[in-house]
């Protein structure tokens, strides 16, 4: 199965300069979650999510009208093509530990958005809403592996002494 046939599209984005409550705006008017972030070309350079706003007003104790887009965007962008297989892109959010996926062209300009959820009713069969080209089984096996806790370092703070 090709993503083309399971990506949401149109897909909503922001501008690096734009402040994180128009990105919050958006997402809310959207019922989204995340946007890819484009350059002055309209080429998609990073994804912003609403986590990444809540944390950025939090720590910055600053509202999000007076933070940059570009303050607290994603460095890497992780993608796929509208003709990459399904399989392709659950790999890309196993590795990542992502939950949604800006779909590119070959120009880097956003066509559409992936997310676990699109992948996940791919495979409600039952209610004839898709192909069972999706099993069950590897939507469970990449959510487990998008879900699990990354490593970290020991924060020197509450670390133990021994």
């Amino acid at each position: 199965m090709k993503i083309r046939d399971l990506m949401t599209k149109p897909v909503a984005s922001v501008r690096a300069s734009d402040s994180t409550a128009v990105a919050a705006r958006l997402m809310w008017d959207c019922d989204c979650g995340a946007v890819p972030v484009l350059d002055d070309d309209g080429r998609a350079v990073a994804m912003i999510t609403d986590r990444d706003i809540c944390m950025a007003a939090l720590m910055r104790d600053r509202a999000p009208s007076a933070i940059p887009v570009a303050e607290v965007m994603s460095r890497g962008l992780h993608c796929c093509g509208p003709d990459d297989d399904v399989s392709t892109a659950e790999r890309v959010m196993r590795a990542q530990q992502i939950r949604r996926l800006p779909i590119i062209d070959g120009d880097r300009r956003p066509v559409g958005l992936l997310s676990l959820a699109d992948i996940v009713r791919a495979t409600d069969h039952h209610k004839g809403r898709g192909a069972v080209d999706v099993p069950p089984e590897e939507v469970a096996g990449t959510l487990a592996d998008i879900c699990a806790t990354p490593p970290r370092a020991p924060n020197p703070t509450t670390s133990p002494a021994f």
